[in-house]
């Protein structure tokens, strides 16, 4: 018994190398869980175009909208696991969706085979020109001593704007009510009319009315301050490991041949590190770090952990 498993082992071996070596064969679709335009969208066909001239296949987006890219992530693990449908996957659909909703259709770490980490996107903390809100400390300062005065705009509950402020919150020890929005469209208006005190959004949301100085740019969320606004405090300056960003990546349904993760994996690191790729983020908040298949693991699992408690703490009742 013991041989025949090592010759069907050898088999499967045998079977798995002949399959990346033809692969691809024939067109391989990237699926987006967001409407066409947004970041995550950006990235996939930034990729998309460079990998199609990397491995002389098409490599076609196609946008699957819906639940904060839950609707995408489960298509994608009923897929067969030949490498020819892939996710570009990012923090709300990976690493918050498992605490909001009790039956997700997928478990990110078992239905899911990690093929490379890609970009990082922090967010900005504004507040409309205005106001007396002109700095960090002044939020900070106001909040504690007004509890409950303030609010602050999102893309809705559960989004990442969301769970980053409260956790901020909680870690500032400030009480700043939550106004949740539907998406930017809705939220960046709010905040220059006034109706909202400061917004949590991104970068291609604000960046036009930062320049413009309608809006005031508080704090990022990252780990460390950002390169374009360097005179701007990362929220980390004040509270110890506070790292919240948007990040992307590329997965793939579980059990894709090895050999085929190693080629795609491959392909990415040189698409990610091309001039032309990086010339299409100068002008972004994006900063690209490529991670292979092991990093951009454990990368998702330290994400579960951050934001299981970040969840947590923005008391959402779990659907």
């Amino acid at each position: 018994m013991k041989l025949k498993f090592l010759i069907q082992l050898a088999l499967f071996s045998i079977l798995g190398l002949a399959q990346a070596q033809d692969y691809p064969s024939k067109p391989v679709k990237f699926l987006v869980g967001y409407v066409a335009g947004g970041s995550p969208d950006f990235v996939a066909r930034a990729l998309a175009q460079k990998l199609s001239d990397i491995l002389n296949q098409p490599f076609l987006v196609e946008n699957k909208p819906g639940g904060g890219g839950i609707t995408a992530t489960a298509q994608l693990v009923k897929m067969p696991a030949d490498g020819y449908t892939l996710l570009l996957g990012d923090t709300s659909q990976l690493g918050i969706a498992p605490y909001i909703f009790k039956s997700l259709p997928y478990d990110t770490l078992k239905d899911l085979t990690s093929i490379a980490g890609l970009t990082s996107e922090p967010l900005m903390i504004v507040s409309n020109a205005k106001s007396n809100i002109k700095t960090l400390n002044d939020l900070l300062q106001g909040a504690k001593s007004n509890p409950n005065k303030f609010n602050y705009g999102s893309s809705g509950v559960g989004s990442i704007h969301h769970i980053a402020m409260e956790a901020f919150k909680a870690d500032a020890g400030v009480e700043i009510t939550h106004i949740p929005y539907k998406g930017s469209g809705q939220s960046v208006p709010a905040i220059l009319s006034g109706d909202v005190t400061i917004l949590v959004t991104a970068f291609t949301a604000s960046a036009p009315h930062i320049k413009a100085n309608s809006l005031n740019l508080l704090a990022v969320t990252s780990g460390k301050r950002w390169s374009r606004y360097p005179d701007t405090p990362a929220i980390s300056e004040i509270i110890k490991d506070f790292d919240f960003a948007a990040e992307t990546g590329v997965l793939a349904p579980a059990g894709v041949s090895p050999a085929i993760v190693q080629k795609l994996t491959v392909a990415i690191k040189q698409a990610t590190e091309s001039p032309d790729f990086i010339n299409k983020f100068k002008e972004t908040a994006f900063s690209i770090g490529y991670m292979n298949p092991n990093e951009y693991t454990e990368q998702i699992k330290k994400n579960l952990k951050k934001y299981e408690r970040a969840v947590a703490l923005s008391k959402i009742q779990a659907e």
